[in-house]
């Protein structure tokens, strides 16, 4: 190409043009099309009777619902709390009742009702739905954790970036303590969005911020890390690995039983996952399940610090050798030779964001 600065434009447009396609088909093959798959609900009832009821709820939504029977109305609700079921159907022919926990899941509490309100029909009798965790009054589709979920990332990984190209010329531990100080100013903002100002936390904000500073914390560090090898194309990753494959899987709008195979299996350990369940567990359900989600979190950030850790053993002048040392520091070392590609790389990332 003739025009270098054609060819500069052109090069800038890769990035853009890349989050376009992952964006599409992330977000859309996502959410688009929710639909249940193996969503676990309970029938409860013991005895025969209740098993072919059960059997034949099965065979009606095939690999929809993953349907088993628990004895009692009290165990069935346990197991709503421990969010092992999606919906719990109590037959009845006079009054029969789907039990639900929309602050587990609105989408999938909406989704067992559509499910079991024809069944109801069937026998003749309206469905009584009882809503055993509801979300707070100020945030009633339970959907407020997904966006403050989005408000933490963005603070992250864009602060990377700052990071990144600013603090350049600094060691990689003292870019590291920065990351960790943003993470604690990140959360400290996470906790005053969720409690004083928008009250999706009415409680335990000391512990929502313990464990929006270890989210933010991973991202941070392992971005940190990366921008060494990566250079320019740093918020790319970030974008891919902190937006496209974490907001999807994270369960804020839907939970894995809606969505195909591949966000489902990354909701199991993603770190976005790990903050929504990890909060939900907090603020709804007495903490339980809450340890699995904060070891979610902490592996997240060991793997931040290995990465980072990684990136300071490469970048030691004593363990470089001359075909090691990037192709950027080719150019003459002058500072204004160094001052361009600074700026260059901070507004390469800057539009990435």
């Amino acid at each position: 190409m003739k025009s270098p600065a054609l060819r500069h434009v052109l090069t800038h447009l890769i990035t853009p043009l890349l989050m376009c396609i992952g964006m599409g088909l992330a977000y859309m093959g996502a959410f688009v099309t929710p639909e249940p798959h193996h969503m676990p609900v309970a029938v409860v009832g013991a005895g025969p009777e209740a098993k072919v009821f059960a059997q034949t709820v099965k065979d009606t939504a095939g690999d929809k619902l993953d349907v088993r029977t628990v004895s009692t109305r009290a165990a069935a609700v346990e197991l709503l709390k421990d969010r092992h079921v999606t919906g719990a159907y109590v037959p009845s022919a006079y009054e029969p009742e789907l039990i639900v926990a929309t602050a587990a899941s609105d989408m999938g509490a909406t989704a067992v009702e559509k499910v079991f309100t024809p069944v109801a029909a069937h026998q003749g009798a309206p469905l009584k739905v009882t809503d055993i965790a509801e979300p707070v009054s100020d945030d009633p589709t339970g959907q407020g954790l997904f966006f403050l979920l989005i408000a933490i990332s963005i603070g992250s990984y864009a602060s990377v970036a700052a990071i990144g190209a600013a603090g350049a010329a600094l060691a990689v531990r003292v870019r590291a303590l920065i990351a960790m100080g943003v993470a604690a100013v990140v959360g400290g903002i996470g906790a005053l969005l969720a409690g004083p100002i928008f009250h999706l936390a009415h409680h335990d904000l000391g512990t929502l911020w313990a464990m929006a500073w270890l989210y933010s914390a991973g991202i941070l560090l392992i971005g940190v890390g990366l921008h060494t090898f990566l250079k320019r194309w740093t918020t790319l990753a970030m974008m891919v690995l902190f937006v496209m494959l974490n907001f999807t899987s994270s369960g804020g709008l839907f939970r894995p039983e809606l969505q195909n195979g591949f966000f489902g299996t990354l909701h199991a350990f993603w770190n976005g996952a790990g903050f929504v369940e990890g909060v939900r567990s907090l603020l709804y359900f007495g903490g339980d399940g809450i340890a699995r989600d904060v070891w979610t979190l902490v592996a997240w950030l060991v793997v931040g610090i290995a990465v980072t850790g990684i990136a300071a053993l490469w970048e030691r002048p004593a363990r470089r050798t001359p075909e090691e040392v990037p192709a950027t520091t080719d150019a003459p070392d002058t500072p204004a030779a160094e001052a361009e590609r600074a700026a260059e790389e901070e507004t390469e990332e800057s539009v990435a964001v």
